[in-house]
């Protein structure tokens, strides 16, 4: 199967606040941009290592706005056109309803059984009007399996979180609070799972 290239994107002002993004359009903050650039820099090392040209590999993206900043610095650092890449909206994040915006605290407060809940079994609870990661692990194998090529992927936490799952390198329970490293980049590749940061 293809080598996947994993990078979350870069930090915004939520994560650094410690609120759910889901599917808000949050930009980047300074750190974020600098985090997107070091992840440029660990993916030309890896292209050096492997013999292999950044102009000859596949990239894609979240369609969320923070997932195209990181892959257009990304992209800047290997010196590749900016716009060079499709998007795919099966990358994109965990949706977390009426939740988006607030802080593990803020939830708790506003339901705290719900919370409660949610944190035993985080793979299929979602919040109201949010997803469960089950749905997103689905759509991650879809679009794994729709793989032909070596492929740069830049999206999210949980989309990481459920393909890590998908491909057998973690399970729900293992996955579901597991930290996806912002300016590394996870490599998915001959039945092996690799971070470099």
């Amino acid at each position: 199967m293809p080598t996947i290239y994993y990078i979350r994107h870069g930090e915004t002002e939520w994560n650094a606040l410690g609120r759910l993004q889901g599917v808000k359009d949050i930009p980047l903050n300074d750190l974020g941009r600098r985090q997107s650039v070091q992840a440029g820099h660990i993916l030309a090392g890896l292209f050096r290592r492997n013999g292999q040209s950044a102009s000859s590999i596949g990239f894609v993206a979240s369609p969320l706005g923070r997932a195209r900043q990181t892959m257009e610095l990304v992209r800047g650092t290997l010196k590749l056109p900016l716009s060079g890449y499709a998007i795919d909206d099966r990358l994109r994040e965990i949706a977390y309803g009426v939740w988006e915006g607030s802080t593990l605290a803020e939830m708790e407060a506003q339901a705290p059984d719900l919370f409660a809940r949610r944190q035993i079994k985080k793979w299929t609870v979602s919040p109201p009007g949010g997803e469960t990661y089950v749905s997103v692990q689905v759509r991650m194998t879809d679009w794994y399996r729709g793989l032909t090529a070596d492929t740069v992927a830049v999206a999210h936490g949980g989309t990481a979180r459920a393909l890590m799952v998908a491909l057998g390198f973690e399970t729900p329970e293992s996955a579901a609070d597991l930290t996806i490293e912002q300016g590394a980049v996870y490599v998915f590749g001959d039945g092996r799972l690799a971070k470099y940061s």
